[in-house]
């Protein structure tokens, strides 16, 4: 028998408990463990202790997708070569892509937020929408096993796999062919600085590549902020990027 939610846990403004059916069926999973979920939906400035909030999900969500997203992409393009199956599995995993799962989900009025990421808008962050997103996919596969994760991120992800290849080579994607097609060593990031609080940090991030001065990024996410160097480094250089090549 599922149990219940207690009703103080979904805070500032988050829907109610007896709504949760609307996602499950959104999602394409009705939870037997519905902690779970409730854990994949906690944002950590709403939980007490580390743990309860959806980082550790999120972690194996991410490792989920990625393995189910590749045999998608094996399976469905059988003439691809490696390096363009990486381009596509890179594109569909991409924080951005997460988040817009997430927000077809409608995960947004469910997410359980402390009340200064409530007040700066954090349903509608990018960067939380993707986290989510993986997080309900590490959800599924502990509530339900692989075959329920594949079958939730198959769904999703789907439409996403068939767009055309235009959007394919992310800033960090492009650094790294270029690097390679001169023979230079893979670009090299590093974490320059974290700061701010543990519900809203940005990382600085910086990248090197040889002989060439390092740039930096900045992001809500270590992810995004090499992205984001990775891009000053193009940009500085007058590499093309990703919309100017489509």
């Amino acid at each position: 028998m599922r149990g219940r939610i207690d009703g103080a846990a979904f805070m500032s403004g988050a829907a109610p408990s007896d709504a949760l059916p609307e996602l499950e069926a959104r999602i394409g999973h009705v939870f037997a463990e519905e902690r779970l979920l409730r854990h994949a939906l906690t944002h950590v400035s709403a939980s007490a202790v580390r743990p309860e909030s959806y980082e550790r999900l999120e972690f194996l969500g991410d490792r989920v997708l990625g393995l189910v997203v590749a045999e998608m992409l094996f399976n469905a393009f059988p003439d691809e070569s490696e390096g363009g199956l990486s381009r596509r599995l890179a594109a569909m995993v991409r924080k951005e892509t997460c988040a817009e799962v997430a927000e077809a989900w409608g995960v947004g009025p469910f997410i359980r937020l402390g009340d200064g990421e409530a007040q700066t808008g954090g349903r509608k962050k990018r960067a939380i929408l993707g986290d989510i997103c993986e997080a309900i996919i590490g959800a599924v596969f502990l509530d339900g096993g692989f075959d329920a994760a594949q079958l939730v991120v198959s769904r999703a992800f789907e439409r996403h796999m068939l767009k055309p290849p235009r959007s394919l080579r992310d800033p960090k994607t492009a650094l790294q062919e270029w690097a390679q097609a001169r023979k230079l060593a893979t670009p090299r990031y590093q974490l320059a600085r974290r700061s701010g609080p543990d519900h809203a940090p940005q990382f600085d991030v910086s990248v090197g590549v040889e002989g060439f001065p390092a740039a930096e990024g900045a992001g809500a996410s270590k992810r995004a902020a090499e992205q984001a160097a990775a891009q000053a480094f193009l940009t500085r250089e007058g590499i093309k990027s990703e919309d100017e090549t489509a």
